[in-house]
């Protein structure tokens, strides 16, 4: 049941027990949110072009990057309440470039989505894989 919660037993504090299942704070509040704004969005008509799109693009998702960049390093911080909620800002967001995706493939705002993850994702995993790196040192001496 990975799929539904990709946290080791470590991070169970991230997840939600549903039905005797681990299911992930954060993507329980990102996959239905997401799916509904496609819905939502397909099922409207909606433009492929907003003024709001940028600001929506970016402003929805930070919630939940800032949020899990700050977890890597303090694992025990945060409430999956909160979680869940960056989680539906970031399904909004989402569902928002997706949508235009699926019609004009790579537009420039899920383009910003993936450099902008990309440009934090990769220092925190390095960093925090540096910091449990030297914490595990200093545990064996």
């Amino acid at each position: 049941m990975f799929w539904l919660s990709h946290h080791h037993e470590a991070e169970w504090n991230r997840t939600y027990v549903l039905g005797g299942v681990r299911v992930c704070a954060r993507c329980l509040g990102t996959y239905p949110v997401l799916l509904i704004a496609l819905m939502w969005q397909i099922s409207h008509r909606a433009p492929l072009q907003w003024q709001y799109d940028g600001p929506w693009a970016v402003g929805l998702m930070l919630p939940a990057l800032l949020d899990w960049a700050w977890g890597r390093f303090r694992p025990q911080s945060g409430s999956n309440l909160w979680r869940t909620l960056t989680g539906v800002l970031l399904g909004l967001a989402l569902g928002r470039t997706i949508f235009v995706h699926l019609v004009h493939p790579l537009p420039f705002w899920l383009l910003v989505q993936g450099a902008i993850v990309l440009a934090v994702a990769l220092p925190v995993l390095v960093l925090s894989a540096r910091q449990r790196g030297r914490e595990d040192d200093s545990s064996h001496r």
